[in-house]
């Protein structure tokens, strides 16, 4: 029995340690810091593809550092990412890369993060400054100028309109601060050219819900001439529900992320733009960061990476 329960115990143990979540994760190697990338939603091809930079970097560099990947199934399932970086403490890696599913709820686990000693670098989108100064927080953010993007796209699709006409724009989740910022910039772009913004509703980054939402949208506002979105998922299922309407060619598209998927509807014209932040670079400017500030110890400053537009033009160059 006093057997029995020795090994049990010593199983749960060795659970506990490993994290429980079911991850192989590499063995640590002495003298070599251990760097965690938690993102958002892997099903999204932005993070698939955000991930599998990361880990080609890693190869590339595996004297330096030993990399640990996770990512949630669902772009809105904040518990889950919270827990993603609970089990990253409890591991005792030495930095954590984060891209926060929602801006405010991620800062209280990452004050636990730095209170145990982990270099934290926010990537892709910005916690939100208040909750980090509630927390008495300095976490340094490396990512694009979401806002500066989505105008960028949002002047792209203003060339081919003209003053007064009608468009709407489908927003990323409300809590999160490149949400609001990409709307900000389309809508700097349309107020600067005297577009009238007939509705602004949330797609929460899902194709399904930009789907149902820009149908609605499409029936409501029959004078509807563009839909601007933003992320490309949103874009897709926004195109479809122009398909399905029978508005193709006569309302037009927009989205923001650059994913392979809006490659060919660039071509065809079923999406005016998108907006390129290097979803293959992003980690690795969070990952490159933070072993620096691993070894300078210096006072973390933000970082802003590269934003470009892309249009049928601009894409084979």
């Amino acid at each position: 029995m006093r057997l029995r329960m020795f090994v049990a115990a010593f199983a749960a143990a060795v659970i506990l340690m490993t994290g429980g979540c079911g991850t192989k994760q590499p063995s640590r190697t002495a003298g070599k810091p251990r760097v965690a990338l938690v993102m958002k939603s892997l099903a999204n091809e932005f993070f698939k593809t955000m991930e599998d930079g990361a880990r080609k970097h890693q190869k590339e560099h595996a004297t330096e550092y030993d990399l640990i990947a996770n990512g949630i199934k669902d772009e809105l399932d904040v518990a889950r990412q919270i827990d993603l970086v609970e089990q990253m403490i409890a591991q005792k890696v030495d930095a954590i890369v984060l891209a926060p599913a929602d801006s405010k709820s991620l800062v209280p686990v990452c004050r636990k993060a730095v209170d145990a000693g982990i270099v934290v670098v926010n990537i892709d989108n910005k916690l939100d400054r208040s909750a980090l100064a509630e927390k008495k927080l300095t976490i340094p953010f490396v990512g694009p100028d979401n806002r500066k993007g989505a105008r960028l796209a949002g002047e792209a699709l203003t060339k081919k309109l003209k003053p007064g006409d009608a468009v709407a724009i489908i927003e990323g989740a409300p809590n999160a601060y490149n949400a609001v910022q990409r709307k900000l910039g389309f809508e700097d772009a349309m107020k600067a050219a005297r577009m009238k913004i007939v509705s602004s509703q949330t797609g929460n980054w899902e194709m399904a819900k930009a789907n149902q939402v820009a149908s609605g949208i499409i029936t409501e506002h029959p004078e509807l001439k563009a839909i601007l979105c933003a992320n490309d998922s949103m874009a897709l299922g926004a195109v479809a529900a122009v398909k399905s309407a029978g508005k193709a060619g006569k309302v037009l598209v927009v989205g923001f992320d650059n994913i392979s998927a809006v490659h060919k509807l660039l071509e065809k014209g079923e999406i005016v733009s998108t907006v390129d932040q290097h979803a293959d670079k992003l980690a690795i400017y969070g990952i490159e960061y933070a072993l620096e500030m691993l070894k300078t110890k210096g006072v973390p400053k933000d970082r802003e990476t590269p934003v470009d537009l892309i249009t049928p033009k601009t894409q084979g160059t």
